[in-house]
């Protein structure tokens, strides 16, 4: 049963110094909070979110019966992540489209709405930014900070740049950076949204549109990468719209038509996603996952780059999960191992691609909740970490 919540708002008038040397001011983030913030504020949880999340990360907005919150499954009481235990954090990340100052909101510096204008962020920026909203809340230290996909970098992240501010990271489905696969994925979706005639370089607000078709065709190439082929197949194999069944072995041989079944679950993905997401966000997002990679400033070292974290870890991967295969986060348990780090990881044979870490799996959210039960029982507050070998659950190690 989820709960109700409602979304909350801070202003922060004070700039904030992007990695891109540009800066923001008079920006807001909304989030949300489960549970309660014990007497000692050390019971508290940063979840980051993935491209096309938000700060509503569990429970129901009232009045609205299906609004489940992106990881409802993982966060809640009596949950993975319990909040009858941990206070639990959401936010929305600047440029986002979801409450966050963003490319939709007005530049203070111009009065304007920023539009193509709005600056470049970067996950450091993000952390930077979730850093502030934490000092508005009056929270010091983390018990963790989790997160899936770009949130699972986010996650690593911050255990870079604020060492002692967080115990535990959680990462999930995801790598110390992406693949030059990834890249390309990135680039053909917003090369599709640029070129849309709506765009209008990225100031199509002023023109009273919006450039839905480059972000149905966004949407269709990134979904496809969230699923596994052997998903697609039980799914849809190559089965045809019932519609189609009416010429020669049921094809209406027609380039244009929608005949498959996947076909019309893939427009039907982009249609959806059109309605609701912005395309500079879009933009905006997919370049801050091109730019993620802490062992550049390393010369490629990530051991070296990894150094500076203290927090301990589990990484979770997924076997069919392509787009941030299990050789991904096993580079990271490595490069943390080298440094002689507190390290639990898991590779779970797992039939669901990418989006398997937002699924119901008994295996994958019982290791979380035994990973967080563990936070509660461990002295881990000033603590020497202590390395131990990777472990696999559910099983591949």
């Amino acid at each position: 049963m989820s709960f109700i919540v409602s979304p909350q708002t801070l202003q922060f008038d004070a700039p904030l110094p992007l990695q891109s040397g540009a800066s923001i001011r008079g920006y807001s983030l909304t989030y949300e909070t489960y549970g309660q913030l014990n007497a000692a504020r050390d019971n508290a949880v940063l979840v980051c979110h993935a491209l096309n999340a938000s700060h509503h990360v569990a429970g129901t907005h009232e009045g609205q019966p299906r609004s489940e919150g992106w990881w409802d499954n993982m966060i809640g009481p009596g949950k993975p992540v319990d909040t009858n235990r941990f206070f639990v954090i959401g936010v929305n990340n600047l440029g986002s489209c979801f409450g966050s100052t963003g490319p939709m909101h007005t530049n203070p510096d111009t009065g304007r709405v920023y539009g193509a204008d709005f600056p470049v962020v970067t996950v450091e920026d993000w952390v930077n930014a979730q850093a502030r909203l934490l000092d508005a809340l009056g929270i010091q230290q983390l018990a963790a900070v989790m997160g899936g996909s770009l949130g699972g970098m986010q996650a690593l992240s911050w255990a870079l740049q604020y060492p002692d501010r967080m115990r535990h990271a959680v990462v999930v489905a995801s790598a110390p950076n992406l693949s030059a696969e990834n890249i390309a994925f990135n680039e053909v979706a917003r090369r599709a949204i640029v070129t849309d005639p709506d765009f209008h370089g990225g100031n199509f607000y002023d023109h009273g549109v919006v450039p839905k078709r480059g972000l149905r065709i966004a949407r269709m190439v990134g979904h496809i990468t969230y699923l596994s082929d052997d998903v697609m197949n039980e799914k849809f194999g190559r089965q045809l719209r019932d519609a189609v069944a009416e010429n020669v072995n049921g094809y209406r041989f027609s380039t244009q038509d929608v005949e498959f079944q996947i076909e019309s679950y893939l427009r039907h993905q982009g249609d959806k996603f059109s309605d609701y997401f912005d395309a500079n966000t879009y933009l905006l997002i997919t370049r801050a996952l091109d730019y993620f990679d802490p062992a550049r400033a390393f010369g490629g070292d990530l051991t070296q780059a990894l150094a500076r974290a203290t927090a301990k870890f589990l990484l979770v991967s997924f076997t069919t999960d392509w787009r941030f295969s299990p050789a991904r986060s096993r580079e990271i348990v490595k490069a943390l191992l080298e440094n002689d780090r507190d390290v639990s990881y898991a590779e779970i044979d797992a039939p669901h691609g990418h989006d398997a870490f937002l699924l119901e799996d008994s295996r994958y959210l019982n290791l979380v909740r035994s990973y967080f039960d563990s936070m509660l029982r461990a002295p881990d507050k000033g603590q020497t970490p202590k390395t131990h070998e990777t472990q696999a659950t559910g099983v591949h190690s």
